[in-house]
């Protein structure tokens, strides 16, 4: 577990910096933009691979149930999923009426993929893990709104939108034929 917690803890601490106006851009000056981009880059995948090995050895110890979640959640959960896809892949197409709509997509899919898994996982790790990165696009959504970041100007329907729907659905499909083997849970059953 010890593992888990100190790759969310570096890669949330990394990310809330973002956040810290003042702080990023003193780091920016002493560093450059792309030194800046380099140690954010790297330390965010240090925290990503303590996240995947403590989650993995949480795993391979045996879960530590909080709740127990009937398994009729899995199927919310998997159906939730579809639109956090969406808007993951609306977050990096042109924009569209979904980006526009959204305002911050990439922060919509993280929220609705982190609550989609807490619907269907009661164990510790779980909790921490997803609980972690919900928490955090939370924050992420208030700052973003404090600073004053509006997001993208309104758009109609177009090229973005296509993209982030045909883009996410197929992601979607993918992840769920894939989840056994990549993640080692299957979805159902």
């Amino acid at each position: 577990m010890a593992v888990l917690i100190l790759g969310l803890v570096i890669f949330f601490a990394v990310h809330t910096l973002t956040t810290l106006r003042p702080l990023r851009a003193g780091l920016i000056e002493r560093f450059g933009e792309t030194g800046y981009k380099i140690g954010y880059s790297v330390v965010s995948l240090i925290g990503v691979v303590l996240i995947a090995k403590g989650y993995g050895l949480y795993r391979a110890g045996g879960y530590i149930e909080v709740w127990s979640p009937p398994a009729a959640m899995r199927h919310p959960a998997a159906l939730l999923m579809w639109p956090a896809f969406i808007a993951l892949a609306a977050a990096y197409a042109p924009v569209g009426l979904i980006k526009s709509r959204l305002k911050h997509p990439m922060l919509v899919g993280v929220k609705t993929w982190a609550l989609a898994h807490l619907l269907a996982n009661g164990d510790l790790g779980s909790i921490l893990l997803f609980g972690s990165f919900l928490g955090w696009a939370v924050y992420d959504r208030i700052a973003v709104k404090r600073r004053g970041d509006a997001g993208p100007a309104p758009a109609g329907f177009g090229r973005g939108d296509v993209i982030a729907l045909v883009g996410g659905t197929l992601a979607y499909g993918a992840m769920m034929a894939l989840h056994p083997r990549l993640i080692g849970v299957p979805i159902f059953g």
